[in-house]
């Protein structure tokens, strides 16, 4: 394929050499040119400029260079090519040069503050165990059934657009019917998922997060308007008061679930408990019972959402609710362990306000003991959210341990400081500890019969992100080596 073939309906400008050169390969990043007559694109990101190592890119065999500057370029063989956005474009080419691969899927995107991975996990495990093979793109992995796809990622959630199409690649030639895919507020904004072509797009919630990127919540909000116009159906949470501007908004068929208002799919007869829920759902006139093993109010509601996705991929209704029983655990989503001492730990990653409100009220309706809270919030993100994160664990627990997340390269104990002047405006007693391992062990050693510890912020993450380096670190590992530890001292 050549560049002429790749930048069809884009426009561009030849700066140097011409644009009938093979391209063999396409990179971002100059450490990943591999190959003679690679296609190198100089994204100017929000670290680095991706023009400052055209040189580089030269030296390991691009011939052919996309820029969106003026730039001088030292090689008298290189072809230069410049557009007016690379990071749009890098989507569009990257989406030609595998040929279009969403084109041969059944693509779903899932959007909104919280309940992406989970939804994601319910509808990919409900298809799997109903005898289809799915691959899933997301914040814990990218996978095909159990086999992991190992793929550069600089991204946490939505892989860049030429991993996400290389990917998509991959999926189709390995016979994939369905992807299910978790869909970022910034992937939206950034073009990384502009040249898929998606079945069906889930909105789950909106509500406070990633203010660090957007600013304003009406730009968060617009963000995650985008993926309904690049949908077939939206599957779409009535409840949340943005369902209105997508339904004001959307160029897809809507399909709408909830509880509290009129919808499409609606649960009632919710009755919560400790080890999951049982509810009725309406659907066409139909009234169906539901049992899950996933506790919370929140697990109802992406229940729905997977239910509504399957019904339009064509799955039978009794058959979606079967599958869905034998849905147990989602890692670091609400992962319990209950102890010998007669306590229970719950790993969650409720990273945002409304998250942690919605995990800690779960907690609080069947509680018998103390809500102990361990939890932090990340640097060099939204800093308004972490007084209002201190206030609602202050509000819904009777002891909070605040401590590290990932600081990155912000002052840990700064962030423990923010916390705490929302936990000051509530009754509740707090310790800090700065040290996350610490913590954990100081609530586990304090935890009586009853109690109910839960570590929120980090999940199902294995590291832990401090100004000068990444270290290995799980909030699960470290709670079952406590236990572990206690054992072989009695």
């Amino acid at each position: 394929m050549n560049i002429k073939d790749l930048l069809i309906k884009i426009d561009y400008d030849i700066l140097k050499g011409n644009d009938n050169a093979e391209v063999c390969e396409i990179a971002y990043d100059s450490r990943r040119v591999t190959k003679k007559n690679s296609l190198f694109v100089c994204i100017e990101g929000f670290k680095e400029d991706g023009h400052k190592f055209i040189d580089d890119a030269i030296k390991n065999g691009a011939t052919s260079i996309l820029v969106e500057k003026e730039i001088k370029i030292n090689s008298e063989n290189a072809n230069v090519i410049k557009v007016k956005n690379a990071r749009k474009v890098l989507s569009k080419i990257s989406s030609a040069f595998y040929n279009e691969p969403s084109k041969e899927l059944n693509l779903v995107g899932i959007t909104g503050t919280n309940g992406k991975t989970s939804v994601s996990i319910i509808i990919s495990n409900i298809l799997e165990n109903l005898g289809r093979k799915v691959g899933t793109i997301g914040i814990i992995d990218n996978r095909i059934g159990n086999k992991i796809l190992e793929v550069e990622k600089n991204t946490p959630t939505t892989p860049e657009s030429l991993e996400l199409q290389m990917l998509l690649r991959k999926m189709s030639e390995e016979k994939v019917q369905d992807v299910i895919m978790e869909v970022s507020s910034m992937a939206l904004e950034l073009y990384r998922v502009d040249n898929c072509i998606f079945d069906i797009g889930v909105f789950t919630n909106l509500s406070q997060d990633h203010l660090d990127d957007h600013k304003t919540m009406e730009n968060y909000k617009n963000a995650k308007l985008k993926l309904f116009t690049k949908c077939k159906y939206a599957v779409v949470n009535i409840d949340d008061s943005v369902s209105k501007d997508i339904i004001n908004t959307a160029t897809a068929k809507i399909f709408t679930y909830g509880i509290n208002n009129s919808a499409d799919l609606m649960a009632n007869d919710i009755r919560l408990s400790p080890d999951g829920a049982r509810f009725k759902i309406s659907f066409n006139s139909e009234e169906k019972e539901v049992v899950i093993k996933i506790p919370g109010l929140f697990s109802v509601y992406n229940s729905l959402a997977a239910i509504a996705v399957c019904l339009h991929l064509g799955l039978i209704l009794d058959d979606i609710i079967l599958a869905l029983q034998d849905i147990k655990t989602i890692r670091g989503r609400a992962e319990a362990i209950n102890t010998e001492d007669g306590y229970t730990v719950i790993v969650d990653y409720a990273h945002s306000p409304d998250a942690l409100k919605n995990i800690l009220t779960t907690v609080k309706g069947f509680v018998r003991g103390k809500v102990i809270t361990v939890f932090g919030c990340g640097g060099d993100r939204d800093k308004t959210k972490r007084p209002i994160m201190g206030k609602i664990a202050g509000e819904n627990s009777q002891f909070c341990i605040i401590t590290s997340d990932n600081p990155r390269t912000e002052e840990p104990l700064q962030i423990l400081y923010n916390i705490e002047d929302g936990i000051k405006e509530t009754q509740c007693s707090y310790k800090k500890i700065l040290d996350r391992k610490e913590a954990i062990y100081f609530a586990m050693d304090n935890a009586k019969l009853g109690d109910v510890i839960v570590i929120a912020g980090k999940g199902h993450e294995t590291y832990q992100i401090l100004k000068d380096r990444t270290i290995k670190f799980d909030d699960m590992e470290v709670v079952k080596e406590y236990l572990k530890k206690k054992v072989s001292a009695e």
